[in-house]
């Protein structure tokens, strides 16, 4: 019993600090719109860099990062459980996207993913960065090179051996929420309407 206590709390901890949004409090430290209610509305590193500025869309983009990355890292350490493991990625991941000190109205999840993979398998998430950034090199879309990025790596871990499988589940959920985030883009980028990396 106090080890699944544990494991909830480990879970509860990781959507909670996934919660945290770096794009509001930075924007709001650096005196910047609030992303949420300028620009596209979405509170991420790429509608920052484009309402706000450099500095407070680096500083949001490591947040972002930190806050998949930090607790999957500290499970992975304390842990071998995969299913765990995979639980708090995802938790961490659905706090950013649906978090509770927002009226569960927060981000696409796109950094905070690359945080997660980097932490489950840095070689992973390596390839998410890479496949994104090539993808936004040539289409310079960010939407695209998100879905690109998590496409591609679902792919290579759904062919890879057994042991991935709670990896792999997890990232199929994960493909799934990003795809879901991105609903709005894809009707853009149908319509000729989404906003280039790099435009107003």
């Amino acid at each position: 019993m106090g080890v699944i206590l544990l494991q909830i709390a480990a879970v509860i901890a990781a959507y909670l600090l996934g919660s945290i949004n770096s794009a509001v409090l930075s924007s709001k430290a650096l005196r910047l719109p609030d992303p949420r209610t300028a620009g596209s509305g979405n509170p991420g590193a790429t509608n920052v860099l484009r309402v706000g500025s450099i500095p407070a869309a680096a500083i949001t983009l490591l947040g972002d990062l930190l806050k998949g990355y930090l607790p999957v890292l500290l499970t992975t350490v304390l842990t071998d459980d995969p299913r765990l493991v995979a639980a708090v990625g995802l938790a961490a991941l659905l706090g950013h996207i649906f978090p509770v000190y927002y009226h569960f109205r927060g981000g696409k999840g796109v950094a905070t993913t690359l945080g997660v993979l980097l932490a489950m398998d840095w070689l992973l998430g390596v390839l998410w960065a890479l496949v994104w950034l090539a993808t936004a090199l040539v289409f310079r879309y960010s939407s695209v090179a998100a879905m690109t990025a998590m496409s591609v790596t679902l792919g290579l871990v759904l062919v890879t051996p057994s042991e991935q499988m709670w990896t792999a589940g997890a990232l199929v959920v994960i493909t799934a929420l990003i795809f879901w985030r991105h609903i709005s883009n894809i009707r853009d980028l149908l319509a000729g309407k989404e906003t280039r990396l790099g435009e107003d």
